[in-house]
C-alpha cells in the first residue's frame, strides 16, 4: 500500500485501483479502517475514538488532494504525498 502521509503513529494509505466508492486507509498499530473520501464515513474496519478523530479531521482538510490521488491510483501514476496533521 503505498503510503501518502504519516502521523502520530498513523499511516495513510492507498492501493492502486482500488474498489469504490474512493476511499483511503488508515492504519495505526493492530487497527486498520477504510474511509470513504466524500462522506468521511468509515467502510470497514476500526480506530481508537482519538485516532478514528485525528483521520477524519485530517482527511476534511485534504479531501481535495485525496480525490486527486484516487484518480492518480486508478491511472496507475504515483500518488503525491499529502501533508499530515500538525
Amino acid at each position: 500500500m503505498p503510503e501518502i502521509s504519516h502521523f502520530f503513529g498513523i499511516v495513510i494509505g492507498m492501493f492502486y485501483n482500488e474498489h469504490n466508492p474512493p476511499h483511503f486507509h488508515a492504519k495505526y498499530q493492530e487497527h486498520e479502517a477504510e474511509i470513504d473520501i466524500q462522506t468521511l464515513r468509515m467502510l470497514k474496519g476500526t480506530l481508537p475514538k482519538r485516532v478514528k478523530a485525528m483521520v477524519l479531521e485530517w482527511a476534511e482538510e485534504h479531501r481535495e488532494e485525496l480525490l486527486n490521488d484516487w484518480n492518480l491510483g486508478r491511472e496507475r501514476k504515483n500518488l503525491n504525498k499529502i501533508a499530515p496533521l500538525e
